[in-house]
């Protein structure tokens, strides 16, 4: 017969799970509600708010009170590092100063579930006062938040993920889920690239990734470069001093013609290999970067290739070599 705690210890994995399955549940359901009214009322709201932000001269202030303050604050940090300078205002420090943060070319994007947050009143009528612009999201249209907004982005009502259906949850993510859409809209509209995602991210693995091929290559005389018509037994030379497992093949007019590997070495491996052109053993248009190029990208061609390291080419001549070890050693990979 078991212990009365062996039986708790059983039974309490399955309880937990079918718990977290009931939450990702009704967050789902909440999302493909949110997903059915973009298609429906909520989208025309939705590109009247990006319209707003795009052509406003000045910044996003977001803002909002508990759990919508600090889905708040998330939207703020998205659409910042997305190239829309938005920042985070708390509605409670707003009615003690912070409304002089704000200013006429701003505007505002307020988050209330009910859309009858006491504390953001101040804010409202202070964005009614001065004329600034202000984007509600709430799930009340006919609201006091609803009712003085220039755009009423409504969320359809969904259930909260608790079981008394009271600590926000499922309203929560749909807040946040539209806020990304926001953002992604906006980044998109404008035509935000990755290069302009890396001037905003420098640091750390995802700013290593944004990084320039050329900022991580090896220029000049560390490229390992033999002549068409040359032997193998120079090649080999070449490639054991450089030490990058390849060796660079180029014309007489200093453009690439191909690339030998220590691989080739292997699969050509002949008694007269050393006096073998080089030409017979290279590979020809082999896989190449530019300088200019992404390191995040120099890191996927590496990796689809089965290769450890690219020529760097400019103008079809080689300018550098990139290897593996070197996105490792940046924090690439």
């Amino acid at each position: 017969m078991g212990s009365p705690d062996a039986k708790i210890m059983t039974s309490a994995p399955s309880t937990h799970l079918a718990s977290a399955l009931r939450t990702l549940e009704a967050e789902r359901e909440g999302i493909a509600a949110l997903s059915a009214a973009m298609c429906d009322s909520l989208g025309a709201s939705f590109a009247a708010a990006v319209e707003h932000i795009r052509s406003a001269r000045g910044r996003v202030i977001v803002t909002g009170m508990g759990k919508s303050g600090h889905i708040a604050r998330k939207i703020a940090a998205t659409l910042a590092s997305t190239g829309n300078p938005a920042f985070f205002v708390h509605a409670a420090d707003a009615s003690h100063g912070d409304l002089g943060m704000i200013t006429s070319d701003d505007v505002i994007l307020m988050l209330s579930w009910s859309g009858e947050t006491e504390e953001l009143k101040d804010l409202i009528n202070y964005s009614r006062r001065f004329r600034i612009a202000l984007i509600a999201v709430t799930v009340n249209a006919g609201s006091t938040l609803g009712k003085a907004a220039d755009v009423v982005l409504t969320l359809p009502a969904a259930r909260e993920a608790c079981p008394h259906n009271l600590a926000p949850t499922t309203s929560s993510l749909m807040q946040l889920a539209l806020g990304d859409a926001l953002a992604i809209a906006l980044l998109e509209s404008r035509g935000f690239t990755a290069r302009d995602f890396g001037v905003l991210h420098p640091r750390g693995k995802l700013g290593a990734a944004l990084k320039f091929v050329r900022d991580l290559m090896h220029p000049g005389k560390s490229i390992p470069l033999i002549q068409r018509g040359a032997p193998m037994s120079e090649a080999i030379v070449e490639m054991s001093a450089k030490g990058f497992g390849c060796v660079a093949v180029t014309g007489r007019d200093g453009k690439l013609a191909g690339v030998i590997t220590d691989g080739d070495l292997r699969r050509h491996m002949r008694p007269d290999l050393l006096q073998a052109p080089v030409d017979d053993i290279m590979t020809a248009s082999p896989k190449t970067v530019r300088p200019d190029q992404l390191a995040g990208e120099a890191l996927q061609l590496l990796n689809s290739s089965k290769i450890t390291a690219l020529i760097v080419v400019e103008s079809d001549r080689p300018v550098g070599i990139v290897h593996f070890h070197d996105l490792l050693r940046a924090g690439v990979a």
